[in-house]
């Protein structure tokens, strides 16, 4: 390493893993400290004071961003780092931790993840795709998956939801939403290709997970230029309540009722639809989406 520090600002999630993991961040601070490096410490109150600290202090120039969390830091970084060239450095310390796990990180263990990143600091950046969804005016970046079925439904009930405070609040709402839910009609156009279905889910994907290790597109690759889109045909519940176990380990791709396609550009229409990106809401249907090759580096 060069013996000039290089400047990072290291950003913190202090509500990473419902506040179990608190002390990662100093950790992670602390250690790069001691490798030599120039770092900026931001810990706010709340998600959207640590956006506009984070904001404000990139724009006075770093040569790194390091997030400590979980899936929702990683898209503050990926939203403010895509197409700028400035690396994104992971600490995987929240519950899903979907990115790191497809960049073949440490995402249990926050002190083997430390050191794997000071070891990739010293190496050059990876470069991979990231995906861009246009929302009316609203422009959002995402490095893993664009939710708009039964799993952007569950999202949007847990979110509602006050208790429990842990992970189990998902399955509470999935187990809730299984009882009332009913195949949607969709419009998917990709590359110009328009098809009308009824599906029970309807994911667009760069990662190859969600919801913490959920396998949804086992064989998705980063930096392959594609998006994979990810189509649940109809089912009953007793066979949708079958099926969703096998995508955590990547054993649903053989499924009759399961559908992987590719593309460049996909337009997502439906009624009473919610998108969700990276677990990040972003409004009733219809989204366009679209892959950006190379849009973002990262220390890996």
């Amino acid at each position: 390493m060069s013996t000039t520090p290089r400047r990072l600002i290291v950003a913190i999630n202090p509500a990473a893993s419902f506040g179990r993991r608190r002390a990662v961040g100093p950790a992670v601070a602390e250690r790069l400290t001691r490798e030599g490096y120039e770092v900026s410490v931001l810990r706010e109150a709340n998600f959207e004071l640590l956006r506009r600290e984070v904001e404000s202090a990139f724009s006075l120039g770093t040569d790194g961003l390091v997030v400590v969390g979980g899936d929702g830091m990683v898209s503050l970084g990926v939203n403010l780092l895509a197409g700028m060239g400035v690396p994104l450095g992971i600490v995987a310390a929240g519950t899903g931790n979907d990115l790191a796990r497809g960049l073949g990180l440490p995402f249990e263990d926050p002190a083997a993840a430390t050191e794997a990143l000071v070891e990739a600091l010293g190496r050059p950046p990876r470069v991979i795709d990231a995906g861009l969804v246009r929302h009316g005016e609203l422009r959002t970046w995402f490095a893993s998956v664009v939710s708009a079925g039964f799993d952007a439904v569950v999202n949007e009930r847990a979110n509602g939801m006050t208790r429990p405070k842990g992970p189990s609040r998902y399955t509470l709402a999935m187990v809730r939403e299984l009882i009332t839910f009913r195949p949607r009609s969709y419009t998917i156009t990709i590359d110009g290709v328009r098809r009308e279905q009824r599906a029970m889910l309807v994911s667009v994907a760069n990662n190859s997970s969600i919801g913490g290790g959920m396998r949804i597109v086992p064989h998705a690759d980063l930096s392959d230029g594609l998006l994979d889109v990810f189509i649940v045909h109809p089912l009953s519940r007793a066979r949708l309540v079958a099926v969703f176990p096998k995508v955590f380990a990547g054993r649903h791709a053989d499924h009759p009722a399961v559908e992987f396609l590719t593309g460049r550009q996909v337009r997502i229409e439906a009624d009473d639809i919610v998108a969700y990106a990276d677990g990040e809401r972003i409004g009733q249907l219809p989204v366009d989406v679209e892959i950006v090759p190379g849009a973002l580096s990262v220390f890996c």
